[in-house]
């Protein structure tokens, strides 16, 4: 009934915020025996591959040194993984496509980049990654780790709610976690349908043998989210998303960026359906990827 984590891409750009998702791809992977694949996307054009060749050539040593440097520290946990890098004019593109062509389960990135925008509260390639993906996203500051404590669950009732209690219950039964099921209203009027959204989460959690603990507080629920997570000194954060994959524009504003923005913690997005990704299409300008594998 609850997935199983079998296949696991980290994005990673060489960057200070990439260290919190390579922490915890490696984590994941050694805890649930999932495969590791580690993706460096070097984003390129022909006027910089031209005018700054030299530049260039050393940018691409530190990647091919950052990927080995991975693999050690995998290694070191007890984790083989796979490591390639890939140049092209849209990491989120590369990236999406890689997870696709590899059917990964998880993709997982840091919160901003390189080119992350500091009015923005997550960087553009995150925010399109969880907008096209084909799979779940988690999403890592640098610093945050998952301590295999507490993971919050925010539902509403809806389909894509319903996909992320069944992720959520399948990371705490792997990493033996205990589970908070959220459910916030705006007014108390919906006090009745709050609580049977927590107790669907309740009886699954505990037919796993799950610690679990309800809450229905009233409150906006970006707010209500982040002071619970922030309170209970939750781990992870388990959210849903509506299906429809491929505009970016539609995540911009939503509840889950706003989270993502602003958690402490980790947040796994998740998807209730498993639409095809958005991939480029005939005689569309795509980019050049030379995939180098690093062994």
């Amino acid at each position: 009934m609850f997935p199983k984590l079998r296949k696991i891409l980290l994005a990673t750009d060489g960057s200070l915020y990439s260290e919190g998702a390579i922490r915890e791809a490696i984590h994941f992977a050694r805890q649930c025996s999932a495969r590791l694949t580690v993706l460096f996307v070097q984003e390129t054009n022909p006027e910089y591959e031209t005018i700054g060749v030299h530049y260039f050539d050393l940018e691409t040593g530190d990647a091919a040194r950052h990927l080995r440097a991975i693999q050690a520290r995998a290694s070191h946990e007890g984790v083989q993984c796979e490591a390639f890098l890939h140049r092209g004019d849209n990491a989120s593109t590369v990236i999406v496509d890689e997870a696709a062509d590899r059917s990964a389960d998880m993709i997982i990135t840091g919160r901003r980049g390189r080119r992350g925008l500091a009015k923005l509260l997550i960087g553009e390639t995150a925010a399109e990654i969880i907008s096209k993906a084909p799979c779940k996203v988690l999403v890592v500051p640098k610093a945050a780790k998952i301590e295999d404590g507490t993971i919050l669950v925010a539902t509403n009732g809806s389909d894509h709610s319903d996909a992320a209690i069944s992720e959520a219950i399948g990371i705490a039964r792997c990493r033996e976690s205990r589970i908070i099921a959220l459910s916030a209203m705006r007014t108390p009027e919906y006090l009745d349908k709050a609580r049977s959204n927590v107790r669907q989460v309740a009886a699954l959690a505990q037919e796993e043998g799950l610690l679990v603990e309800s809450l229905t507080p009233v409150g906006k629920s970006v707010d209500v989210i982040l002071e619970t997570a922030s309170g209970r000194a939750a781990d992870l954060i388990v959210m849903g998303a509506p299906g429809n994959k491929g505009v970016t524009g539609m995540f911009r504003g939503s509840t889950a960026e706003k989270v993502i923005g602003q958690a402490g913690c980790a947040v796994l997005v998740v998807r209730a359906n498993k639409e095809a990704s958005t991939r480029v299409q005939p005689g569309e300008k795509v980019l050049e990827t030379r995939q180098a594998v690093i062994v």
